[in-house]
């Protein structure tokens, strides 16, 4: 007899259907049950092979015996040791969550191109950005702002880990890797090749076209800057992009084959392309005579996103490493997740269950449980659909949230896309070492499935346990990853 045995670690029931062959008879499985059994004759076209006489099949779900355990390895266990980004709040993190915290919205009018015919005329614009002492004034001039973005905020996270470059050069760089990623890359280099090959002829176009497009070009620049040689690479999952690079590079250290990995997001997204586009998706909020209340979470009358740009950058370090080095030591990451809802391209599925088997998943990769979560950063990006959803999915996993709190950073950022993961990571570990949540903001009606506490319009002192922040993007793509207060 054989058997199939498998641990399911939430209340989730996944919907996958298997196959079975049994002898003649075809066994159909809805998660874990079979749900009908159809004979097959044993001379069926489709099985010219002899019929082998087997046992029945069993699947079972093995209760939980014990409670989910953390890693204990200083080897396997990740921690952050720095942080650094670009934002519409400025480059220094302490003023970016005291902005955060103040409930101040940081959406303007567009004026970086004539958007005064579109649809949609403002968004998240970052203001007086400055790359000095970061980038030379040859690739400052040349390079996209999403590059910018990522290299500044990039050095900037390293700089506040103590691994400047003179600290760089007495360590083993090849156990040092990049992996920040980017869900539409250097938009304005594209944008501008095209116009000129239209224009001009392709004799005129920048021999710097091809690389600068290139979506890995962000963590490569900054390894090349950095003389890091682990594992670099890049990967461009939409708006979940971020958080795919901090789960992906914790592995990396958990397998062992980096010491440090330098991971985030970065993306530069004011262009009248792709503002034009997302005005064609419809998904962008028309709130122009408002525009600092047109991204509304959970809102009643939110009427879609408002379009950000950025980079956020964690340094994550095996703890092993961080206490050796004596770096700082910010927060723990403590695991993470990625799925699919294998749904649609642009809508989440309504039942919530690719984002609720993501939150599920995440919590056995961190070894916690449900209960001991007491905060979510969430996806929250103020669309009709998306906000439902993941609200829905919320609920699926964490069945008791009277002690729950969750709220949303792009109503004062907007979405970052590719970045927004990174950025709110930031915001995460920010909530986890001050004790103090940054409200949702435009908080007026309140969607009355909406049960948990959203710290709506007034930050709130909260001390998290454990918290998690939610990144999901066009392709059902959906990422969480978990924080925690380091503790020795």
């Amino acid at each position: 007899m054989s058997s199939i045995t498998c641990s399911c670690h939430s209340n989730l029931i996944l919907k996958n259907r298997e196959s079975r062959i049994n002898g003649g008879s075809h066994l159909q499985y809805n998660g874990l049950k079979a749900i009908e059994t159809v004979q097959m004759p044993a001379s069926s076209a489709a099985y010219k092979t002899k019929a082998v006489k087997c046992g029945r099949i069993k699947a079972m779900a093995s209760p939980i015996v014990s409670a989910p355990k953390r890693e204990i390895d200083p080897k396997k266990r990740v921690v952050i040791t720095g942080m650094g980004l670009v934002s519409v709040f400025g480059s220094d993190i302490h003023n970016f969550y005291n902005k955060l915290l103040d409930g101040q919205s940081g959406i303007s009018l567009i004026d970086r191109f004539d958007a005064s015919t579109y649809m949609v005329r403002f968004r998240g614009q970052i203001r007086d950005f400055s790359s000095k002492g970061y980038i030379d004034g040859k690739n400052d001039r040349r390079l996209d702002d999403c590059w910018r973005y990522g290299l500044v905020a990039g050095k900037r996270a390293l700089e506040d880990a103590n691994l400047g470059q003179r600290v760089l050069e007495t360590m083993d760089k090849t156990r040092i890797g990049v992996l920040v990623g980017t869900g539409v890359g250097a938009i304005t280099v594209f944008s501008d090749g095209v116009e000129t090959l239209l224009q001009r002829g392709y004799k005129k176009m920048s021999p710097f076209f091809v690389p600068y497009i290139i979506t890995s070009m962000g963590s490569a620049l900054l390894a090349i800057d950095t003389g890091l040689m682990g594992p670099t690479y890049s990967i461009s999952t939409a708006c979940a992009t971020a958080n795919y690079c901090f789960y992906a590079a914790a592995n990396h250290i958990r397998r062992g084959e980096a010491d440090i990995m330098v991971a985030g997001g970065t993306e530069a997204t004011l262009t009248a392309t792709l503002v034009g586009g997302f005005i064609a998706c419809r998904a962008l909020s028309q709130r122009n005579d408002e525009h600092e209340k047109a991204s509304r979470p959970w809102d009643t009358d939110r009427d879609g996103f408002v379009i950000g740009e950025g980079s956020g950058v964690l340094v994550m370090e095996s703890l092993e490493h961080a206490l050796k080095r004596g770096a700082p030591i910010i927060a723990e990451y403590l695991g993470g997740a990625v799925t699919c809802d294998a749904h649609h391209m642009t809508d989440p599925r309504a039942d919530g269950l690719g984002v609720s088997s993501c939150i599920a998943k995440s919590l056995v990769d961190a070894g916690v449980s449900p209960k001991e979560v007491n905060y979510i950063n969430a996806h929250a990006t103020s669309t009709r659909a998306g906000d439902l959803a993941e609200v829905n999915a919320i609920k699926k996993v964490f069945k008791d949230t009277s002690e729950l709190k969750m709220n949303g950073t792009k109503s004062m950022i907007g979405h970052a896309l590719g970045a927004a993961g990174g950025i709110e990571a930031i915001a995460t570990i920010k909530a986890i070492t001050t004790g103090w949540l940054h409200p949702t903001i435009n908080q007026y009606n309140l969607e009355p499935q909406v049960t948990i506490d959203t710290v709506p319009n007034v930050k709130k002192q909260h001390e998290v346990n454990v918290g998690i922040s939610n990144s999901f993007g066009f392709g059902g793509h959906n990422s969480t990853v978990v924080f925690a207060p380091y503790k020795p």
